[in-house]
């Protein structure tokens, strides 16, 4: 799972799994006293202050989520410190593009892994960056201190805004933290999180795709499953020990705290805790949304996907060379190629839409039974149900705009680097110091982006998506561009593309380089890829605002009604990117009738999966042999075998990948990795008997590195408790 969404916890967790009650929602870390009686009672040994201490080192300080320098858009995944000299460790899948970028079809470390047996075989990566949290401050009352309900919610976001900005200020003066002040609830609460963030962050260590992404696509948020998804990075710091970018005099970070490893293992009903930047959850989106989202909006990521998984393979079983060009861009786009058709699918069998109609039933009738609360909230779903009425045809558009555009062909989004440079050409007076920097930053990347480009198959995608944004997009939503392409073309996308290619600096390296040499504005003018960029960037900016002011303040008053409907229940916001904590047990379930799930797999398994002949299922020689001869070193059970993966009823979503798995001892236990089939609707309504986190053993992890990859020297900088 990864980019870039949430969950929380299990509500009366029944008998199908351990017969023990998780609490759903996932939890802001400074307010886990509410809730510490009950993590107590199923086998948490710490206290609070353990996990969140800003004065003392805690479990919050081991915990980073990573972020990529050319998309400020939140974390993509979450990592954890294991050493005492900053090694860290993520999903293979998290760091799947790191791993790609330093390979090439010589030294392929997708297909025959990495590792540094020393520091200075590490490998530097400019755009990852790790950020640990400093702290949290809840500040509700100043944020809304002048806020009124009578206010229109133009002003009201003014007075917010205006505030917010002071707070980020005064927690930003003396020191190089980043700062964020993040809304919760819809608005109705706010809390500020402050972050100490490194830019050196440096590739360790990874296992082959073999183990790494064993079971590939076919397996992805199945379960049982068999995957090593793990890879090892180090955080490095400048000699002073705060961040730095790279430099070959940078040391490993010393954190404020790392996690010990255990090799005790986990039972059934054993204690699970996870810690990490969940993305994305709307578990309070109303009937009228989720219909949206069933209809519209996830079939058409489905539609353009499958569409653009297509083409990528088509290159990539021809050339070589395309196959690791485009390895990790197909990953990321089948990844939730598959979640959609999961979600859709798990929304329709669970009835969702009339379990929350029933909800909305029952909120309509605490509303109607007084008259204060007709005037607050007695035209909330009214109005919601309105704007998804109205917008269908425009959520449509943004929906193609954004998965298809956005996201298709490259020659769209990377002109769009070229924005700040073609704002200074175009000034009265040209600062020249200004397009140096910025001529600057784009040769660097250049390199990186065309390293891993190939124009003739971005070509096919371009004109494909292209024409199916013309034919299903309303004409009301459609480029200028498409004038010219029915007019000069004929209406044929793939001769209109053939020329963009031929004709646009964006296409080819070489031409690129040649224009930053000598930058100019008339060129840019000119060219067809910069023109489509200009208004698919200008389409984009004109649909994100889909919902009217009125619309927004109802979906705020909707939370707010609800939880002053259910006063005595502990509410949990929704995923936002910020770092929470949910807990639960590790467990097997039953997915459906005569079918049960164990809780956990083994190398077994991945020998009786074994496929020769498919490049999903191979199993490396080196494995085998290990397994043959049972050489599992200290990371066996206690029966013997060699555990691959095990659940938890912990609830997790996007940018959860690579978050810590801890026991009651505050010990690593796995490494979370995906979410099941069965709950793909999770995301928006928890399934208490059926949602499942996967996670790969530690013990899994710790002995590819020891036996399968002979890097003992990582090994011996942990802290391993038996």
């Amino acid at each position: 799972m990864t980019n870039k969404l949430l969950i929380l916890f299990t509500a009366l967790f029944i008998a199908f799994t351990s017969l023990v009650k998780a609490d759903e929602g996932m939890w802001i870390l400074s307010l886990i006293n509410k809730n510490y009686d009950d993590m107590k009672h199923q086998g948490f040994n710490l206290t609070p202050d353990d996990v969140y201490n800003i004065n003392k080192a805690s479990l919050k300080d081991a915990i980073c989520g990573l972020s990529d320098k050319r998309y400020p858009l939140g974390f993509f995944c979450s990592a954890e410190i294991v050493s005492p000299q900053g090694l860290l460790l993520t999903n293979h899948h998290c760091g799947y593009e790191s791993i790609q970028s330093h390979s090439t079809v010589e030294h392929n470390y997708l297909s025959d892994g990495f590792w540094a047996f020393s520091k200075d075989q590490e490998l530097s990566n400019e755009n990852i960056c790790a950020s640990f949290l400093i702290r949290i401050e809840d500040v509700t009352n100043r944020v809304l201190k002048d806020v009124t309900e009578d206010l229109s919610y133009e002003k009201r976001q003014s007075l917010i805004e205006k505030v917010i900005k002071e707070i980020e200020k005064e927690a930003k003066t003396g020191n190089s933290y980043n700062i964020e002040v993040t809304d919760m609830f819809e608005g109705n609460q706010y809390f500020l999180f402050v972050f100490e963030t490194f830019e050196d962050i440096r590739l360790v260590g990874a296992p082959p795709s073999s183990i790494g992404k064993f079971g590939g696509d076919t397996d992805n948020w199945m379960w049982p499953r068999h995957t090593g998804d793990f890879s090892v990075f180090r955080v490095y710091s400048d000699a002073d020990g705060k961040p730095a970018k790279y430099s070959k005099d940078n040391i490993p970070y010393q954190p404020k705290q790392f996690l010990p490893v255990s090799l005790k293992g986990e039972e059934k009903g054993n204690f699970s805790m996870i810690m990490g930047f969940p993305g994305r959850t709307e578990r309070h989106l109303t009937s009228f949304g989720i219909k949206e989202q069933m209809e519209v909006l996830n079939p058409i990521a489905v539609k353009i996907r499958t569409k653009k998984l297509e083409l990528m393979k088509q290159d990539m079983d021809a050339s070589n060379k395309v196959r690791l060009q485009y390895a990790s861009k197909y990953s990321e786009t089948a990844n939730y190629w598959k979640y959609y058709i999961g979600q859709t699918k798990g929304l329709r069998r669970l009835n969702v839409i009339s379990t929350k109609q029933e909800r909305e039933k029952q909120f309509t009738n605490w509303v109607n039974a007084s008259p204060d609360r007709q005037k607050l909230y007695g035209n909330v779903l009214t109005t919601i149900e309105k704007s998804y009425n109205n917008n269908k045809e425009k959520s449509l558009a943004y929906q193609y705009v954004y998965e298809g555009l956005l996201q298709g062909g490259e020659i769209i989004t990377f002109p769009l680097q070229s924005m700040q440079l073609y704002r200074v050409l175009s000034s009265e007076k040209p600062d020249e110091s200004a397009i140096k920097t910025f001529t600057d930053i784009l040769r660097q990347a250049t390199k990186d982006y065309f390293k891993d480009y190939n124009a003739s198959t971005d070509k096919k995608i371009f004109a494909a998506i292209l024409q199916m944004y013309y034919e299903d997009v309303p004409q009301a939503y459609h480029l200028e561009v498409f004038t010219t392409i029915q007019k000069k073309y004929k209406g044929n996308f793939s001769r209109f593309a053939d020329d963009v290619f031929k004709k646009s600096v964006f296409a080819d390296e070489n031409r690129f380089m040649a224009f930053l040499n000598k930058p100019s504005q008339k060129v840019l003018d000119k060219d067809l890829a910069f023109k489509i960029s200009q208004q698919v960037l200008y389409q984009y900016l004109n649909l994100k605002g889909v919902e009217t002011d009125e619309t927004q303040n109802a979906k705020r008053l909707f939370e707010k009604g609800l939880m002053e409907m259910q006063q005595g229940k502990i509410f949990y916001p929704d995923a936002n990117s910020t770092l929470r904590l949910t807990y639960g047990t590790v467990g097997d379930y039953r997915p459906a009738d005569a079918v049960f799930y164990h809780y956990y797999t083994t190398l077994a398994g991945i020998m009786e999966k074994e496929d020769p002949n498919n490049d999903e299922f191979i199993v490396p020689a080196k494995l085998k042999e290990l397994y043959n001869k049972k050489d599992y070193g200290q990371y066996a059970a206690s029966t013997g075998e060699l555990r691959v993966c095990f659940i938890s009823n912990n609830d997790i979503t996007g940018g959860n990948s690579g978050s810590a798995v801890i026991n009651g001892d505050g010990e690593l236990i796995g490494i979370a990795f995906d979410g099941n089939w069965e709950a793909m609707s999770g995301d928006i309504a928890y399934e208490s008997t059926l949602q499942k986190c996967i996670n790969v053993d530690i013990r899994y992890v710790l002995f590819i590195i020891d036996k399968y990859a002979g890097a003992h020297n990582l090994i011996d900088e942990m802290k391993l408790v038996k």
